[in-house]
């Protein structure tokens, strides 16, 4: 397997807590994440009918069972398990008693906040980081391939194609997830809607012009789009909240948890198509603000990031904030030559938000990263330095 970032913090966190859970998309490595980092636990998997239906028929009995030092996965399936839990953990009052995971994050949380409130830590896993691949054998070849096959870890492990890969994964996806446990009826029309988000990475979403791109109504669309969220498919990255005496754009930019996903439902074949497609620097700017958030939960951090963009069209990539203050600009060029000018944004917004040249970063894909008088240049593979 390929070592996980969040490992040491999950293993920290069952030290403290009587129940750790993680959650991410299905397929991300969650499973294989838990079972090596807690190998003497017993392993249940309710994705398996029988045992889910023993679950569902007397949950009591069945944490009866299963009281102590357990793996619970895809837990979200059987809800009713989380009362019956809640007497258990109370009654032994002893960290580490379950390790609990599941990919649907809505049903999950919801669960959770109804029934363990104050004993869980909740972390997130994400398909593999680039700085997670880069130590191991199946470090990418290219940035450009790292964007074409994402991070998923069967894809990188069992050397699937993506061609191959996320057809089944997406046909799984709407299947399991969507049509059986969220259910959305309109399987084409949503299909529809998740290849036209694709198509609007790293742009100021207008909801109404994509729910008339897909024949759907604009509440329709929300509620599709709060789908994509809770199952991990994309999120919402949301403008700075402070306007320094500017007039800032409202709307949120769209984002999803996999660039190899996205290409592929851009209908990106092969990484030299990547290479000549109009949207490789959207998916490099995917990538970057994935690069971020995937190297802040590995520490069991959530990180407060957000974009700029003001009427006069001036446009920071992300800012990052810690303790309610600004703390790095960050901008992102998909060019792997360094050219000052890519600077003046930040040059010009910076200054406002009281963040000086030692804390402005553009991150772009050449190999090297050096101090310029404007800021630093960062490479790719450096980006997990700035969750540090």
């Amino acid at each position: 397997m390929i070592n996980r970032m969040l490992e040491a913090k999950l293993l920290s966190l069952a030290a403290q807590f009587p129940v750790v859970t993680v959650t991410g998309p299905r397929q991300s490595g969650k499973s294989t994440l838990v079972q090596h980092a807690f190998p003497g636990y017993r392993y249940v998997s309710l994705e398996d009918e029988d045992m889910r239906g023993i679950a569902h028929d007397d949950p009591r009995m069945f944490l009866e069972r299963f009281d102590n030092h357990v793996i619970f996965d895809e837990v979200q399936r059987v809800p009713e398990l989380f009362s019956y839990m809640q007497g258990v953990i109370d009654r032994m009052d002893a960290p580490g008693q379950y390790i609990l995971s599941g990919s649907q994050n809505f049903l999950l949380l919801k669960s959770i906040s109804q029934s363990l409130a104050g004993r869980v830590a909740i972390l997130h896993l994400l398909p593999l980081s680039y700085s997670e691949l880069e130590e191991t054998e199946h470090r990418p070849a290219s940035i450009n391939e790292f964007l074409f096959n994402g991070g998923y870890p069967r894809l990188h492990v069992r050397h699937i194609a993506p061609s191959d890969f996320f057809p089944n994964y997406i046909s799984t996806y709407i299947d399991r997830d969507v049509r059986l446990e969220l259910g959305v009826r309109k399987i084409a029309e949503f299909n529809t809607f998740v290849s036209l988000c694709a198509t609007r990475i790293g742009e100021v979403l207008n909801l109404e012009s994509l729910a008339n791109d897909c024949d759907i109504s604009v509440d329709t669309a929300r509620s599709w789009l709060s789908v994509l969220e809770s199952s991990f498919i994309a999120f919402r990255l949301h403008p700075y909240h402070k306007n320094y005496g500017k007039r800032l754009i409202k709307a949120p930019k769209l984002y999803f948890y996999d660039t190899g996903l996205a290409a592929n439902l851009l209908g990106i074949e092969s990484v030299d198509q990547l290479i000549e497609s109009q949207y490789r620097g959207s998916l490099f700017e995917n990538a970057a603000v994935l690069e971020i958030i995937k190297n802040a939960q590995a520490l069991g951090q959530e990180p407060r990031l957000f974009f700029w963009r003001d009427s006069n069209q001036k446009e920071v990539d992300f800012i990052t904030e810690r303790g309610g203050r600004p703390q790095y600009a960050i901008e992102v060029k998909s060019s792997s030559t360094y050219r000052p000018r890519a600077f003046k944004n930040l040059e010009d917004i910076a200054p406002l938000m009281g963040v000086d040249e030692q804390h402005r970063f553009l991150v772009y894909a050449g190999e090297e990263s050096f101090p310029t008088k404007h800021g630093k240049v960062l490479s790719f593979s450096d980006l997990g330095t700035l969750a540090q």
